[in-house]
């Protein structure tokens, strides 16, 4: 079954609310979605506690539905405040919105995301360095691989990266719309797309997203 570890609602940029997007997820064959829409200091309340309002309709149809937040254009010197504060009031997972090809994400959110071990996610980071790669391997965050347009065109290069220094992967859509979601075999095209092998692509499909889960239900 498949697991979305970066998805968007009208909490921020999406087109739906919270348990909308989890009854498409259901539909398309999924155990767990995870909500991380976009978010600062300024945000961070209303996103956490409007989504969580939507778990345990969520789990009447066996969804378990994460409430997490993507930290977004936060000033990179301030993002471990960010994550601080956001772990404070409750979300179970971190996504970073990396820096990428088509976004003005200030130079050094990368390397910001990849020294903090309370971050769970470097959502598409663009052209990442082996350095960061190597950080991302001794912390623990996860790199990812997206099938988002605007953002996969560095999927080759990301996986690069993360095979070369041993970093784990992950696939996610950051979805924004129900047509967004996929299902696991697509989930593994974009993998193998990036370049990854058969077993590579396995892991970031399906090993890694349920070990997140497990990382976030065992906190």
């Amino acid at each position: 079954m498949r697991i979305e570890l970066h998805s968007h609602t009208l909490l921020s940029d999406g087109e739906l609310i919270p348990i909308e997007l989890a009854r498409r997820a259901v539909v398309k064959g999924h155990q767990a979605l995870a909500i991380t829409d976009h978010a600062s200091l300024s945000n961070l309340d209303r996103l956490i506690s409007e989504a969580r309002r939507d778990v345990e309709l969520a789990a009447e149809w066996g969804l378990d539905l994460i409430v997490g937040v993507e930290i977004t254009h936060v000033p990179a010197r301030r993002i471990d405040q960010v994550v601080k504060e956001a772990r404070k009031k409750g979300a179970e997972l971190i996504v970073i919105h990396g820096e990428t090809i088509n976004e003005p994400v200030e130079k050094g959110t990368n390397r910001a995301a990849v020294t903090n071990p309370e971050v769970d996610i470097l959502a598409h980071p663009g052209f990442i360095t082996m350095d960061e790669a190597e950080q991302a391997k001794r912390n623990d965050v996860i790199l990812e691989i997206t099938s988002r347009r605007s953002h996969n065109p560095t999927n080759g290069h990301v996986a690069k990266m993360a095979l070369e220094a041993g970093a784990r992967m992950v696939v996610n859509t950051d979805a924004h719309a129900p047509s967004d979601l996929i299902d696991a075999e697509t989930a593994l095209m974009v993998a193998r797309a990036a370049g990854l092998p058969e077993r590579d692509a396995q892991k970031a499909v399906f090993d890694v997203p349920q070990e997140l889960v497990r990382r976030v239900r065992g906190r």
